[in-house]
């Protein structure tokens, strides 16, 4: 979703999020692997590296790093 964003896709990027979020589990965490053929979670949950992942997507789609970038925080420290 980032690499399809990056390169001004963002409307797949957001359908290929929101799929991913559909493959969380009960509580909203991602493991390590996905298994398609079973649909089942593998592996260690939560995954820190996934769940990082996840949100530095859901970030970068909302514009919300935009906010923190350093020029912003630059100008949110002059106010």
């Amino acid at each position: 979703a980032d690499a399809l964003h990056g390169i001004g896709r963002t409307a797949e990027a957001v359908t290929l999020f929101e799929r991913l979020l559909s493959l969380r589990n009960d509580v909203g965490l991602l493991s390590e692997e996905y298994d398609a053929a079973t649909g089942r979670q593998l592996g260690n949950t939560p995954q820190a590296f996934s769940m990082v992942g996840l949100i530095n997507t859901a970030r970068e789609l909302s514009g919300a790093h935009t906010e923190t970038s350093a020029s912003g925080m630059a100008q949110h420290l002059r106010d």
